[in-house]
């Protein structure tokens, strides 16, 4: 731990293989929430380089009371949501669904061509998942994606723990539903 604070030390002191370091290890989080978040491609380099800015002239502020993961998580989902009120995107956060309720499950059977058929799955489910609420992307991805716990999650959107166990529960029951009005549970096994 140690060392992973003294390169972290090393970047706010204008070290560029550290900073180039801290790019690399946290990059695939800071694109996981960018992608979640904003759906034009085209802005989505743009915003990983103010989020790497943000970070590069924070990181003397830095105080290690978090985790950096958790940090720069920050960093990008605030970044994203200023985007967002700049391109005045409608934050559709709190969709209400009337259309009742898709308790079905899905489970992974082995099958034949189990790569191609879970790669269309995980098409189906991106493209679902981009539809959603930008919170509901937001919280799916830092908890399945990152592993982030909910506590982690809480700091990243500056909301109580239990508010992001009652988000995480709404985006599952939300996804299950649209994934069971689109497609038969065959067509998702299959």
């Amino acid at each position: 731990m140690a060392k992973g604070r003294d390169s972290i030390e090393r970047s706010g002191e204008e070290d560029p293989r550290a900073f180039d370091s801290l790019v690399g290890r946290y990059t695939p989080l800071v694109v996981h929430i960018v992608r979640r978040m904003i759906t034009d491609v085209e802005d989505t380099q743009d915003i990983y380089q103010e989020v790497f800015t943000k970070v590069y002239e924070a990181l003397p502020a830095f105080r290690f009371e978090s985790k950096m993961s958790t940090w720069i998580a920050t960093i990008a989902y605030n970044t994203c949501i200023n985007h967002l009120k700049k391109k005045r995107e409608i934050l559709l956060d709190d969709l209400r669904t009337e259309h009742g309720t898709a308790e079905s499950t899905l489970t992974c059977h082995s099958l034949p061509d189990e790569h191609t058929e879970r790669a269309d799955l995980a098409e189906r489910l991106e493209a679902e998942i981009k539809k959603m609420p930008v919170h509901f992307r937001t919280i799916l991805t830092l908890y399945h994606l990152e592993d982030m716990s909910y506590g982690e999650i809480g700091k990243v959107l500056n909301l109580p723990e239990g508010t992001i166990k009652s988000h995480l529960f709404r985006a599952r029951k939300l996804l299950r539903h649209r994934l069971a009005v689109k497609y038969s549970k065959e067509d998702l096994l299959t």
